[in-house]
């Protein structure tokens, strides 16, 4: 079962449960044998490259199948389905321009006026989103020259 059939079906979600993951399961168990072996040092070289070659598909189709659903996403003229990706970077960028700007005003305005600045940000967990954000900045160029996410 493709992944076209898979957005083809009436239930797609039914259909990854039922063929998707259960392939996926038997393809790891399968690979979870031969890595068992490979460490007890019984392995020859031909089995080696059949072991790296079934790592290699599953890696492939796990990120076939994100890329699939990252297509649907963008396509989507529903807000709340397409729209979390720039509510999540429009979040980063007022939670840093607060942190690095608003915050450091406001420490300068106390000192001046005498008052308590409020807290400042916890910026580890916000970086780390960022950075994942722009690292798929190129998909969403990508995106923008084909049109694919022109309507939002």
């Amino acid at each position: 079962m493709g992944i076209l059939d898979l957005l083809t079906t009436a239930n797609p979600a039914t259909s990854v449960i039922e063929g998707g993951v259960k392939g996926l399961l038997g393809g790891v168990g399968t690979l979870a044998r031969d890595i068992r072996t490979a460490i007890t040092g019984k392995l020859d070289p031909e089995k080696q490259a059949e072991i790296d070659m079934k790592l290699a598909e599953l890696e492939n189709s796990a990120t076939q199948g994100q890329i699939e659903i990252n297509k649907i996403e963008a396509s989507s003229t529903n807000w709340f389905v397409a729209g979390w990706r720039p509510a999540v970077g429009w979040i980063c960028a007022f939670a840093l321009g607060y942190q690095f700007i608003g915050f450091s005003l406001l420490q300068w305005a106390g000192q001046i006026w005498k008052f308590q600045s409020p807290p400042p940000l916890a910026t580890d967990g916000l970086i780390t989103i960022l950075l994942a954000i722009l690292g798929l900045g190129t998909l969403r160029t990508a995106e923008k020259n084909t049109g694919v996410g022109s309507s939002h």
